[in-house]
């Protein structure tokens, strides 16, 4: 299994993006002889299939990319000797996929996105993972045997289980590219956005806080209990329900977590293991919390609260957007890989609405190409900006 961070550096070093320290990284990661297989394996499986494109005069080809490798090997063989070793063959299936597509057919490279195919995956207390397909019917039982939820479409329903002495658990995975729906034995019903995980009880024990953890980003509809509240745990942030409906997106690689509440109401505090947050901030509906990971603090303000609950309908709605921050919101929508070589814009701020259930990723990148003149190429699900 090669890791997401790995991955970006074969695809960056194949495309010619990566830079000194990348490549160092990468020559790093291959010194082990299982990696160096696993690398070779990789490169076959995602890219191999280029060559069935087109019957080529495969020595022309290979002599000219053997021309560049070597002049690459020219440039890094102090740091990157090894890597090349294994990277040669790589180097020619891949550029034998461009060649075949530019040079001898002549087609467009900006038609065929293969975006991965990912499952939605249920772990249950005992550790068993279950795949559930959108199509499918799963049968929750606990470690009794006793039915205690079904999946019913889009959603798992749980039912109430009765009294209960210890707390048992079970973790929904949702992959890039896909969303699914959870409701709790209480009633409560959580939307997944793509890239998402939610930790939960099979039931919740009488008396004590409802408390589930979120990885990622979740619509909420939490059930009304005055004797029990329910808590969210995002990490460093906990956010304690007052039965209400509300949005919370916490992924690993943003600087924040943000809670913006539609109805009811909200507090955000510290977790109990975190000294950030030492004071309950409350939120009103129509207000957005934004939980600074680094410095431990929350700002609130207005918004507009159908820009970040727009995803539950299929939409991305990007106001005064960050281009790397879009590409980060496509990659999840889309289960695809996108390599931004164009500095310049990484930082530039767009506006855009995508339908995401009716518009491919070929046609967000042709809207993105016409209106501002963003070019790029496409080997399979990887897309390489210009």
């Amino acid at each position: 299994m090669i890791s997401q961070e790995v991955e970006h550096l074969i695809i960056k070093f194949l495309s010619k993006s990566a830079t000194a320290e990348e490549l160092d990284r990468l020559n790093t990661w291959i010194q082990d002889l299982n990696n160096e297989d696993v690398f070779k394996e990789y490169v076959k499986t995602h890219f191999a299939s280029a060559l069935a494109m087109n019957n080529p005069d495969l020595k022309e080809v290979r002599s000219t990319l053997l021309k560049e490798i070597r002049s690459e090997t020219h440039k890094k063989r102090r740091r990157f000797k090894s890597v090349f070793k294994v990277a040669a063959m790589a180097i020619v299936f891949v550029g034998l996929g461009y060649l075949i597509q530019n040079e001898w057919t002549g087609s467009d490279t900006k038609e065929n996105i293969a975006p991965k195919i990912d499952a939605i995956t249920l772990q249950l207390g005992n550790g068993d993972i279950k795949v559930i397909s959108e199509e499918g019917s799963v049968e929750v039982l606990s470690e009794e045997g006793e039915l205690i939820g079904v999946q019913k479409g889009q959603k798992l329903v749980y039912q109430e289980q009765g009294a209960q002495e210890k707390v048992r658990y079970n973790t929904l995975r949702v992959p890039k590219g896909k969303q699914f729906n959870v409701e709790l034995s209480d009633g409560t019903v959580v939307y997944l956005n793509a890239e998402s995980s939610l930790k939960y009880p099979t039931t919740f024990l009488a008396g004590e806080e409802r408390k589930v953890f979120l990885t990622g980003e979740a619509f909420m509809e939490v059930a009304h209990d005055a004797n029990t509240p329910f808590v969210v745990n995002s990490g460093q942030l906990d956010v304690k329900v007052y039965g209400t409906s509300f949005n919370i997106a916490n992924y690993p690689e943003d600087e924040s977590t943000e809670v913006v509440l539609v109805e009811g109401s909200v507090s955000l505090r510290g977790a109990s293991n975190s000294q950030d947050v030492k004071e309950e901030v409350f939120l009103e509906p129509g207000f957005k919390g934004s939980f600074d990971k680094e410095v431990g603090s929350v700002v609130k303000g207005k918004v507009n609260t159908s820009l970040y609950t727009s995803w539950k309908s299929g939409n991305l709605v990007f106001r005064d957007l960050s281009f790397d921050k879009i590409i980060q919101k496509l990659e999840r929508s889309y289960n695809v890989v996108i390599i931004n070589n164009n500095k310049a814009l990484a930082k530039e701020t767009f506006n855009a609405t995508i339908e995401t259930q009716h518009e491919t990723i070929e046609q967000v990148l042709n809207y993105f190409n016409k209106v501002y003149e963003i070019d790029y190429i496409i080997v399979e699900n990887k897309i390489v900006i210009k």
